[in-house]
């Protein structure tokens, strides 16, 4: 694995989550490429402003190979044949693709890698419901045929991106933001009065593993898992071959910091959520304060200053509820701290 292998020797850089704010492609991908210059990882937004299909889950489920969706009152559904929600997803996301290639095209230099956001299975299966309303987790074929799904259409859309960026690195970032319910059986079932019941390990490993293989298979050069910090499933998210993990860091217990130190160590990539997003009119805290708290605990693991190149800088989460001039001032204090602690690994 790539990028994997090559994390360590390098720097710290600085990305963000997919979801951004406001409607217009172009406004967002010339800030974005233009904050998240080299070596830093620009990525393809989000903006779920624009409304039904240029949602995170709606983005995804586009994706899927074999199955239609479309959306009712009570969210995405299940059909039989794509519909007009379909549609207009994938056509927000060709559009996105097409200004990204505009604007790729129109730089002296362009960014060595470009990241994109998927909706991992699980969360898929979470958020998906079928033709009776309930939400797909609760019906083991029905994961299974999401995860497949998805492994199956992954490989036109990176084939997609890439054309976009013609020699770009390209990551994944797989977000899984109901994994830790998923496991836990704490879902509620579509009525509200009970929870579904919580899915065996071995399964959400399998199906990480399954999308994961396929993402490789179609050239990602790294994909990374992101998940809540609370009750974040690490150790399988490691088992079933993720370059790298995505989590926010403001609220991890010592046995999951052990556990990514374990990461880095073998060679993995951890993308650490150090600066807090919930609060829009909130000035970022300064870069050497976002610095310290990765630095901190890395310093009290025992890991050496020299590997901090395993570590890029995030929000602890999207920026869609920031106005363009905030989100922009998150990324270029993101990057204002990756140089502090490039700083601290130089000695």
């Amino acid at each position: 694995m790539s990028g994997a292998d090559s994390g360590a020797a390098g720097k710290v850089t600085a990305t963000a989550h997919g979801p951004w704010p406001g409607t217009d492609p172009l406004e967002a991908a010339r800030i974005i490429r233009g904050e998240l210059g080299g070596p830093h990882l620009p990525f393809l937004a989000e903006l779920p402003a624009r409304g039904v299909g240029s949602d995170a889950l709606g983005r995804t489920a586009a994706l899927l190979e074999g199955l239609a969706v479309d959306v009712q009152p009570h969210g995405w559904r299940l059909v039989d044949r794509p519909g007009q929600d379909a549609r207009r997803a994938r056509s927000a996301l060709a559009t996105d693709i097409n200004v990204l290639a505009d604007v790729a095209g129109t730089e002296t230099v362009s960014a060595d890698a470009l990241k994109i956001q998927l909706r991992g299975p699980l969360s898929l299966a979470a958020g998906l419901h079928l033709h009776s309303g309930e939400r797909a987790l609760l019906d083991h074929g029905a994961r299974r045929d999401l995860a497949e799904s998805l492994a199956a259409g992954v490989g036109a859309h990176l084939r997609a991106v890439a054309a976009a960026v013609p020699g770009a690195r390209l990551v994944v970032q797989l977000e899984e933001p109901d994994a830790a319910a998923v496991l836990a059986g704490t879902i509620p079932t579509a009525s509200g009065y009970r929870t579904l019941r919580a899915v065996a390990g071995s399964e959400v490993t399998g199906s990480w593993r399954l999308v994961v293989d396929a993402l490789h298979a179609a050239g990602a050069d790294e994909v990374v898992i992101a998940v809540p910090e609370v009750e974040a499933p690490l150790e399988r998210i490691l088992a079933a071959g993720a370059d790298g993990i995505a989590v926010p860091l403001r609220a991890l217990t010592s046995r999951q910091w052990e556990l990514l130190a374990g990461a880095v160590e073998s060679g993995r990539k951890i993308w650490a959520g150090v600066l807090p997003v919930e609060d829009p009119a909130a000035e970022p805290p300064p870069a050497r304060t976002l610095a310290e708290a990765l630095w901190r605990p890395w310093r009290q693991l025992g890991l050496p200053a020299s590997s901090l190149g395993a570590v890029r800088l995030t929000p602890a989460g999207g920026l869609a509820g920031h106005s363009p001039t905030s989100a922009t001032r998150v990324l270029a204090r993101l990057t204002h701290a990756a140089d502090a602690l490039n700083q601290i690994a130089l000695g």
